[in-house]
């Protein structure tokens, strides 16, 4: 890995690299998911039964695009018994990390008669989309599922693309199963978001799409915002380690790699404090990758888009980290509690060296889908408020009101808005 020492410079260099992965520099393939998207709206079943043969080489067709409780029940037999029993578990960490989001609709009334409150209301329909060209992951159904029913989503509809032969990976059916997908659709691709955005006869219309997928299926989820809601654009995987001369250097390495396998946009940056932390983080790097069977997809992302930064001090380190403010942030540190304190950029923080970042991404309950490419800034994880809505509730008395409305007169026709004034005060007319 390259290592190179920290500077205003270098760090606006990193930064400028990292944010050509976003899918807004994406924009040739726009074209493509936009006549994609009018097809569906327009022809709906028939133009998803011909992009799927397209695209997939299946025959899809209204008889058999749903998929079956018995294609289900054949994916538990194809599964190790081992890894459906990991499933459950991760399921019930997810579900009970989730459950404490869980909030309550609160009403305040005031001695005058005035009622004010809030009331929560989960979403009626969530769409989640899983892919399946790479590779295909269950743990992702787990964390997109498991929120919205802890939300109280009545009707939770996926859809995930097939093979040739319509079959769809066994551990996906399992999970969604495990997590309580109500129906499953063999569709992949912009079509697929289409699909569950506008709704056809075999489909149905949604309100929230969630879920990863690739370029245009990201795309797709952009243009249809505002048909529906969307939970983000996903980026591309990234991981930075903050790190001191304390770090196993072995860890580090072995943690950073984690994430460069994904994909070869993927991104892991260290930062530390330590050169000599930097140079035995590469030389350990370099010995994973000649065994791991991912080297190539490793190779090109540590390439293009990895890095060992080496800061003067702790704090222009912290500086650096909450300027990315990456996707995963693992803290090995002397002291990483106090170090965490000082974060505010970050989708996911994970403390000490037993913290590794795939704790997040099977296990330990915390959502794996989170803000990427600087967005941790703004955005937050996927959680059960993304699957609710909250409806104000206001009510006053006329002796409420009565104390406050030539306020409220004076503000609406300082606006010129006269109607608005004229509405409160036609209740106290003689």
């Amino acid at each position: 890995m390259r290592i190179v020492t920290l500077t205003e410079e270098t760090k606006t260099d990193v930064l400028e690299k990292l944010l050509q992965r976003s899918p807004d520099h994406y924009g040739e393939y726009e074209a493509v998911v936009s006549e994609i998207l009018e097809n569906v709206k327009k022809d709906r079943d028939q133009a998803v039964f011909a992009y799927t043969k397209k695209f997939d080489k299946f025959d899809l067709n209204a008889d058999n695009i749903k998929v079956t409780r018995e294609e289900i029940q054949e994916a538990y037999q194809k599964l190790d018994a081992g890894l459906v029993e990991v499933i459950r578990k991760s399921a019930e960490n997810i579900r009970s990390y989730h459950t404490k989001q869980l909030r309550t609709s609160w009403f305040e009334p005031k001695a005058d008669g005035s009622i004010l409150g809030m009331k929560f209301t989960p979403i009626s329909r969530a769409g989640v989309y899983v892919p399946g060209g790479k590779a295909a992951y269950p743990s992702s159904v787990l964390m997109n599922v498991i929120p919205a029913k802890v939300a109280g989503v009545e009707r939770i509809v996926m859809t995930t693309p097939c093979n040739r032969e319509g079959k769809i990976n066994p551990g996906t059916l399992a999970a969604a199963d495990i997590a309580g997908v109500d129906e499953i659709y063999r569709i992949g691709g912009a079509q697929a978001i289409a699909a569950l955005a506008f709704g056809t006869e075999s489909v149905p219309k949604v309100d929230k799409i969630t879920g990863p997928g690739n370029i245009f299926v990201a795309l797709a989820k952009k243009a249809v915002y505002g048909h529906v809601s969307i939970d983000s654009i996903a980026g591309p995987s990234e991981i930075l380690v903050l790190a001191d001369e304390t770090a196993d250097p072995r860890y580090v390495a072995a943690d950073l790699l984690s994430q460069a396998e994904h994909d070869e946009l993927a991104s892991a940056i260290l930062i530390t404090t330590s050169a000599r932390l930097a140079e035995d983080v590469s030389k350990q790097a370099e010995m994973f990758i000649r065994k791991l069977p991912r080297a190539g997809i490793i190779e090109t992302s540590l390439e293009n888009y990895g890095y060992i930064l080496v800061a003067e001090n702790m704090e222009s380190a912290i500086e650096a980290a909450n300027e990315i403010a990456s996707e995963h942030l693992e803290i090995l540190t002397e002291n990483p509690f106090d170090i965490m304190t000082k974060i505010k950029n970050a989708g996911a923080i994970f403390l000490g060296e037993y913290s590794s970042e795939p704790l997040g991404d099977y296990f330990a309950g915390p959502n794996h889908i989170l803000p990427t490419n600087g967005t941790a800034k703004f955005f937050s994880p996927l959680n059960v408020d993304d699957f609710i809505k909250r409806t104000s509730i206001i009510s006053y008395s006329r002796q409420a009101l009565e104390k406050v409305h030539k306020d409220i007169e004076l503000f609406a026709e300082s606006e010129g808005l006269f109607a608005h004034a004229n509405s409160v005060r036609v209740r106290f007319e003689e």
